[in-house]
């Protein structure tokens, strides 16, 4: 936001290891909303004294005293002594009036009544989740804004970082994907040679293998996984960045960070998850084969044969389909949470946690929604 001249103004700096805070401009009711925030944000940065300087402040009413006020008192939790300095003695003398006067107001007492704790806890927790969506949908619109921006100006696209973030995403899950997928194919083929046996029905379980690994587990489990392995990093690493201050020297050298971290991230999961999916298809199929000709005595060729003329080839189109859109929500989630960790390592943590549980919770939900409109259209 611009400021205004006049507009209460916020400045500091470090003096032989005394952190002075600068305070300008009109520091009244209608000029200091803009500072709030930032005031709160002051830390020691290894500090052991502060110094309030208040010599350029034009203007001083008893809520800009209060901001002052608050701010000695946040620093002096934290270790510092704080002095105030400069300005007229009756903008100490206020800050003074105002300390004497504070009244502390203790949180609301907690509802006698069991039936409205619950549904004041659930209010809240709804009203969280309701605010966390909305914010969510801005980070994907503005995703996809600077996605599209970038793909009308191709220059703006930094490959070094996408290839690597492809290498990364792609190419090093290539293991974990395979083996899983396999151990899932086998998994299918063998509890469902078990159950259609009893039918006399084995051949059906190429039928289903065939579908199940196709249209859902391919794409549901490799989406589960890179969720969990690069959805995490991707929260993780923006996240450190964020609280060694990378980020705010990006912005302060003109770069945006949507560019240079999210679009190569967003773009480079996009581009390798359907490969990942056809990847975890193959092996998948693998695995049921195997187990089928180790179970049944069915040759490959046989369950080639049953394959090809039981599962239509828009089986395999409509787990492909799913992949790109999973790739979005999975690489968005990620770096939506790390941009939202404060500066603390246990907010990185944290904000990876609710990275994973966010991004599978979303994968599922989608994959329903698209279960729905593949059913509606017979497909």
């Amino acid at each position: 936001m611009t400021q205004k001249p006049g507009d209460a103004r916020l400045t500091s700096r470090m003096e032989s290891g005394c952190l002075v805070i600068g305070l300008a401009g009109r520091w009244i009711t209608q000029a200091v909303a803009g500072q709030d925030v930032a005031l709160t944000r002051l830390t020691a940065n290894g500090a052991k004294r502060a110094r309030i300087d208040m010599s350029d402040v034009e203007e001083l009413d008893t809520a800009g005293a209060w901001l002052v006020h608050r701010t000695r008192k946040d620093l002096s939790s934290q270790g510092l002594e704080v002095e105030l300095s400069g300005g007229p003695a009756a903008y100490r003398d206020l800050v003074a009036t105002v300390r004497d006067h504070e009244v502390s107001c203790p949180p609301p007492p907690p509802p006698d009544n069991a039936l409205v704790a619950l549904l004041l806890r659930v209010g809240r927790a709804s009203h969280e989740v309701f605010a966390e969506a909305v914010n969510m949908v801005n980070f994907l619109g503005l995703t996809v804004v600077v996605l599209l921006r970038s793909l009308i100006r191709p220059g703006r696209i930094r490959f070094t970082a996408l290839i690597s973030q492809m290498e990364q995403t792609g190419l090093n899950a290539l293991p974990i994907v395979g083996l899983i997928s396999f151990l899932i194919g086998v998994v299918l083929a063998y509890q469902g040679a078990d159950q259609l046996a009893r039918f006399g029905a084995q051949i059906f379980t190429v039928n289903l293998v065939g579908m199940g690994v196709l249209r859902e587990m391919g794409i549901m489990l490799t989406a589960i996984i890179v969720a969990g392995r690069s959805g995490s990093a991707f929260t993780a690493q923006i996240g450190t960045m964020k609280v060694n201050e990378e980020i705010d020297a990006m912005r302060t050298i003109g770069l945006d960070p949507m560019e240079v971290l999210v679009i190569p991230r967003v773009m480079a999961l996009i581009l390798v998850l359907p490969l990942l999916t056809f990847y975890a298809d193959i092996m998948g199929l693998l695995g049921g084969a195997v187990m089928i000709n180790w179970t049944l005595d069915i040759s490959f060729f046989q369950f080639a044969r049953q394959f090809n003329a039981s599962v239509p080839v828009w089986s395999f189109w409509v787990g492909l389909i799913k992949a790109p859109v999973f790739a979005l929500i999975i690489a968005m989630v990620g770096c939506y949470e790390g941009f939202k960790v404060s500066v603390s390592a246990e907010s990185v943590g944290r904000r990876t946690t609710a990275s994973v549980v966010e991004a599978i919770f979303l994968v599922i939900v989608l994959d329903a929604v698209f279960s729905i409109i593949f059913a509606v259209l017979g497909v």
